[in-house]
């Protein structure tokens, strides 16, 4: 394989400089992280499924009119992507009171919350990425009141999507994270979504049985994490039952030799 830039590395993705002018290829790895990177672990074929699956989202989100960063899968493991200039928010939406909401509210987990509720916290690792207000971020210029007004509307439309889409295949859409991204053209900027959306980035519960889904199995030490993972791939007919998984990817060239 021929040696690429690597321009970013985080604990689940690894972005390179793309084919074209404006893009990069997003790499989905199998690390598998918790805790502000305190746990981690690899695990076969993570990176694949979620590859796929945020694919299929991006997909139908950008059906429905909302414009994201994803271009077009390359193959297992990699995806190009446009390149953004990263709003460092993590826009969660919370439809069910799950997580760090239980804790700082005092509200019993599983209970589905009267609205969706849409937090920010500031992606900065070394703080532990805190809940902040729309009045720090544009205190700050993290982001100007129209960009926020346009991430809120977005997010609410994503919400509505998904929430549809996991329901018809059983799955219930307790929370998500989402990231934006502007992306500039000429003098012209707009806000997209980008980064991925995957059981990484989601609480997913089965309808009936509350069977989780998604990265809290390796959080709580449940196990089967990427039996989840496809799990949820299959439902959405991203994989037919029982078909074999080609694990394996491109190679990449490590860090040390592409400098």
């Amino acid at each position: 394989m021929a040696r690429r830039k690597q321009i970013y590395e985080g604990k689940a993705k690894i972005l390179f400089e793309g084919p074209e002018p404006g893009t990069l290829i997003q790499y989905f790895k199998d690390d598998a992280t918790a805790f502000n990177n305190q746990k981690h672990e690899v695990l076969e074929g993570k990176g694949v499924l979620n590859n796929r699956i945020s694919e299929y989202i991006f997909q139908g989100i950008e059906r429905i009119g909302i414009p994201t960063h994803f271009i077009r899968r390359l193959n297992m493991r990699e995806q190009v992507v446009r390149q953004v200039e990263i709003i460092p928010l993590e826009v969660v939406v919370r439809n069910v009171a799950a997580g760090t909401m239980v804790k700082r509210l005092g509200l019993k987990e599983g209970d589905a919350l009267p609205r969706p509720v849409v937090e920010f916290y500031l992606k900065d690792d070394k703080l532990g990425d805190p809940l902040v207000t729309e009045d720090h971020i544009t205190a700050f210029a993290w982001a100007n009141p129209q960009e926020m007004d346009d991430i809120v509307s977005m997010t609410l439309r994503i919400n509505d999507f998904l929430s549809g889409l996991f329901a018809a295949v059983g799955i219930r859409l307790v929370d998500f994270k989402l990231e934006f991204g502007r992306q500039y053209e000429g003098d012209l900027m707009r806000i997209i979504l980008a980064d991925e959306i995957s059981p990484d980035s989601c609480r997913l519960w089965d309808m009936e049985t509350n069977y989780i889904l998604d990265k809290d199995r390796f959080r709580k030490d449940l196990g089967g994490l990427t039996d989840a993972y496809r799990e949820v791939a299959t439902r959405l007919g991203i994989l037919k039952e029982n078909e074999k998984l080609d694990t394996k990817g491109p190679v990449l060239v490590s860090s040390n030799e592409e400098k």
